[in-house]
């Protein structure tokens, strides 16, 4: 018989997140992806579409994952395919550098695109798969815990990630040095990827009968978003939240322009994020299951980030915007995930999943915006003042969302 909120469904949920974050943080869009892109091309505009290809490539594919995924008594089976398809991603990146490397910079990045792209693809699905088991699993109150732990191990794990990050950019030259990283970290993800499937998953009988056709799907799932305004504002503040990403891939290139940047130091930084994330996640996060509050304190963190970088000059400086990273995106993580589930009725939990990401994802876009903006405008200080702007507004709706009940 099911045991909601089992220790051992937890365990292999937080063995996952240490795993896949031990993989991942070796391509971290404020770190490494940036001047591992740096490397191919001098284009702000390329790194900003990078930057994208990591997270946006899950855009375009979340509204058909939940047109199928509504009617899923179980979401399992798939998600191990998921799982398969990311891993053969992620080595495509390593290997395409290992082979291709300086010899036709053109060609490397392209291949290194596609494996970010399908590795973000993917995601799509997953990410409704997640969502959906993370309701089943978890009551409200120990899902809240959960993810704080999934948090504080996938930081756990990048803080060694960082170190070994660290090591390998100072000992090897460019490119092998990510060649290696990425090639070594597909292995760690499989790891994790196996665990996470043997996870016991209940069937779920209150489900939606599909639609007859994915253009009556999308009619019926945007009369769903007309009707719902809590939804409307909630997916209105988080997008405004993702503004971040406008100039956060742009941070460390900005540091780089500071003072030389060693491949300690990068590792240090990665570090650094990533005990803000222990930091946020232990003492703070999982302390907290008013999710409008918690979404609201990580702008508020954000935003005095920002506010740093401004003025930045120094390692000790940078250092401290990325250990507020840590603490702030781990909030609005945990926070965007559990309000779209407080807010869904449980037959309609992967279509309102689905209309949240597929139309908050499009903030994951902004880095290149963030790139076109520094070209033409080339002046740190104009975007971050325009990323604290947009943050504010965030900000300011978030405090507003307790009071709009939803459909």
């Amino acid at each position: 018989m099911f045991k909601i909120d089992n220790p051992k469904n937890n365990t292999k949920n937080v063995v996952h997140a240490f795993f896949l974050a031990l993989a991942i943080t070796i391509a971290e869009p404020s770190t490494i992806l940036p001047l591992m892109v740096n490397h191919f091309t001098e284009s702000v505009i390329i790194v900003g579409i990078f930057a994208s290809l990591l997270r946006g490539g899950a855009v375009v594919v979340q509204l058909y994952a939940a047109f199928h995924a509504q009617a899923y008594k179980q979401v399992m089976p798939y998600f191990r395919k998921v799982f398969f398809f990311r891993f053969l991603s992620w080595l495509l990146v390593g290997v395409s550098i290992f082979f291709l490397g300086d010899s036709n910079k053109p060609l490397t990045l392209f291949f290194i695109g596609v494996g970010l792209f399908f590795f973000s693809f993917m995601a799509g699905f997953g990410a409704i798969y997640f969502k959906e088991l993370q309701a089943k699993l978890f009551s409200k109150k120990y899902r809240g815990k959960t993810m704080a732990n999934r948090q504080v191990a996938g930081s756990i794990a990048s803080i060694i990630s960082g170190g070994i990050a660290g090591y390998v950019l100072s000992v090897y030259e460019a490119p092998m040095n990510y060649a290696y990283l990425f090639m070594i970290s597909s292995l760690l993800m499989a790891i994790g990827f196996a665990i996470f499937v043997t996870i016991e998953e209940p069937v779920k009988e209150n489900i939606s009968i599909k639609e007859k056709s994915f253009k009556l799907f999308v009619q019926n799932a945007v009369t769903l978003l007309k009707s719902d305004q809590r939804l409307k504002k909630q997916i209105i503040v988080i997008l405004l939240g993702y503004s971040y990403f406008l100039a956060m891939p742009f941070v460390i290139l900005n540091a780089n322009d500071s003072f030389t940047l060693t491949g300690w130091m990068l590792g240090g930084f990665i570090t650094l994020q990533m005990i803000g994330s222990i930091i946020g996640s232990t003492f703070l996060w999982r302390k907290i299951h008013d999710y409008e509050k918690m979404l609201t304190l990580s702008l508020l963190f954000m935003i005095i980030a920002f506010v740093i970088a401004l003025f930045a000059e120094s390692f000790y400086s940078y250092a401290l915007i990325f250990l507020l990273f840590g603490v702030a995106f781990d909030g609005f993580k945990i926070s965007d995930m559990n309000l779209v589930i407080e807010i869904a009725p449980e037959d309609k939990r992967p279509v309102y999943a689905a209309l949240q990401v597929n139309i908050t994802s499009l903030g994951l876009f902004f880095p290149i915006l963030g790139g076109v903006i520094l070209t033409f405008i080339k002046s740190y200080t104009f975007i971050y003042m325009l990323t604290i702007g947009l943050l504010v507004l965030s900000l300011y709706l978030s405090l507003k969302l307790k009071n709009i009940k939803h459909a």
